[in-house]
């Protein structure tokens, strides 16, 4: 069942009206933007439909100048009529890849909770700014109690918490943060309150975005150290208290520590403890990037040893929007210790944080953020939350780690045709597909060469068939090789098979 723009026909009258003879312009005109919405809903459930079909493509692919040609995308003079608009969000839909699909393997953030969609589709009627209490009451309340419940989860009392605009940013807070707690007088002085140069380190597979804050926040590239890690993409701990004993012996300032829970390509997770106890050593804040692995702390029985000592950090990221399966985006960043976030970033202006309002202001959140407006991404995730209850969010995190010891069980049962690279920790599969040719040569690092040439012709036969999306990339140790995530609760041992199946369809020949 695939979309069909002209399939969505609203009556002869409605279908004939612009956006001005509807709700709020035209005020008596409930029915016919009744029928509108209406019209609109049956498109997405049709969306909703296809993406839970496995005969349906995960995408239909078209090269960009060719898409280009498919659809109209010029802004017009004049309004165009409302059923234009219902056809438009048919074609839009039409073409969209369909991260939902259980044959959707491709990114950290795969599925389509239906609940949290219901979120989202209320969160956009609200139409709400969270800088206030005065304008969101309900949903800052609701960020109050969730918030509370993952710090309780990471295993602290007390502390703060903010919902941000992805992972990245929600590294960046903890970046100002720790820099404030321990130069708070760079908030009005700048680089002329600091004791030398300030110095952070991360392992050479953490996400971008960290040094990325490097950058942002004038420390430079240069000096945001990349630690060397394992062969399984762990830090090696020796190594990052070397470099920081190398840093301080030229007079530089260590002052911040990334650990990774959940490396974006390989899924490794470093070894916090340790890390805790060189940053207390050498008194340097530690942030826990869990962006990606978070999940798995709600997971009696994968949580250990992945984050044991997490709780030692001051701040945590996570995204409830990759394991979790809450819908894009939603992305929070915790502290240790309460009061933080206030201090770091208030700039009190009074047009919106009045001191003298009738509520208690300590529940207007928006002096607490550098970017004032800030979206409603908590009620899709307390909806999903009571919609599981904890119990379900970690049955929820059980089974995908059982789809991914599945597949790791499968691509061992056939390894004449598939060589697995590592033993996963998290569910990124990490793996290359050998077709006919290379089967029965030794392995070495000609051969790898080989099947790293192979991974882009299968994925770009698999987005032409629209019948599967599986990413691929090189690491620094190894060229192209695919890495699988389950991230989607509509997975099964069938869809992974599919998926193995698939691979050896399309590319067997190469």
């Amino acid at each position: 069942m695939s979309l069909n723009p002209n399939g969505y026909k609203l009556s002869d009258r409605t279908g004939k009206l612009t956006a001005y003879d509807i709700l709020p312009t035209t005020v008596t005109a409930v029915p016919e933007t009744r029928e509108f919405l209406l019209k609109i809903i049956d498109v997405l459930l049709d969306f909703v439909k296809a993406t839970n079909d496995r005969n349906e493509k995960v995408l239909d692919f078209h090269h960009p100048e060719d898409m280009k040609r498919l659809l109209d995308l010029e802004i017009p003079d004049r309004a165009v009529t409302l059923q234009q608009l219902v056809e438009d969000c048919a074609t839009t839909l039409k073409y969209q890849v369909k991260t939902g699909h259980p044959h959707f393997f491709n990114q950290l953030s795969c599925g389509l909770d239906i609940i949290s969609m219901a979120g989202e589709w209320l969160t956009a009627t609200a139409n709400t700014n969270m800088f206030t209490y005065e304008i969101a009451p309900v949903f800052i309340l609701m960020e109050t109690v969730v918030l509370t419940k993952m710090r309780e989860i990471i295993g602290w009392q007390g502390g703060d918490s903010i919902l941000a605009p992805g992972g990245s940013i929600s590294n960046l807070y903890a970046f100002l943060a720790a820099r404030h707690k321990m130069f708070p007088n760079y908030k009005e002085h700048g680089s002329a309150a600091l004791p030398g140069q300030l110095v952070m380190f991360t392992s050479d597979q953490c996400h971008y975005s960290v040094k990325s804050c490097a950058a942002v926040c004038g420390l430079g590239t240069d000096n945001c150290v990349m630690v060397a890690s394992d062969e399984r993409g762990r830090m090696i701990t020796k190594e990052l208290e070397r470099l920081i004993l190398e840093r301080k012996a030229k007079g530089h300032v260590p002052f911040f520590v990334n650990a990774t829970a959940g490396t974006t390509v390989l899924g490794a997770f470093d070894n916090l403890n340790e890390i805790a106890d060189i940053c207390q050593k050498y008194n340097c804040w530690m942030h826990v990037d869990a962006a990606w692995g978070g999940g798995l702390l709600l997971s009696r029985r994968h949580r250990h040893p992945r984050f044991t000592g997490v709780e030692r950090a001051q701040s945590v990221t996570w995204n409830p929007h990759k394991l979790m399966g809450a819908l894009l985006q939603c992305s929070t960043i915790h502290f240790k210790e309460d009061g933080l976030l206030i201090s770091c970033n208030q700039m009190s202006a009074e047009y919106l944080f009045m001191t003298d309002k009738q509520y208690d202001i300590s529940y207007d959140t928006g002096d607490k953020v550098i970017q004032c407006g800030r979206h409603n991404d908590i009620f899709k995730l307390w909806l999903q939350w009571r919609s599981k209850g904890t119990e379900g969010f970690e049955r929820q995190q059980d089974r995908l780690m059982e789809l991914t010891h599945y597949q790791v069980k499968r691509i061992k049962e056939q390894s004449d045709r598939f060589h697995l690279i590592m033993e996963p920790e998290c569910v990124n599969v990490s793996f290359w597909y050998v077709p006919k040719r290379l089967r029965g040569v030794p392995h070495d690092k000609r051969k790898e060469q080989e099947l790293g040439k192979i991974c882009p012709i299968i994925k770009g036969r698999m987005m032409q068939k629209g019948s599967l999306m599986v990413g691929y990339q090189p690491d620094d140790r190894r060229p192209n090789f695919f890495r699988s995530i389950i991230s989607s609760s509509a997975v099964t041992e069938q869809d992974v098979d599919y998926m193995l199946d698939e691979i050896h369809r399309l590319g067997d020949d190469l």
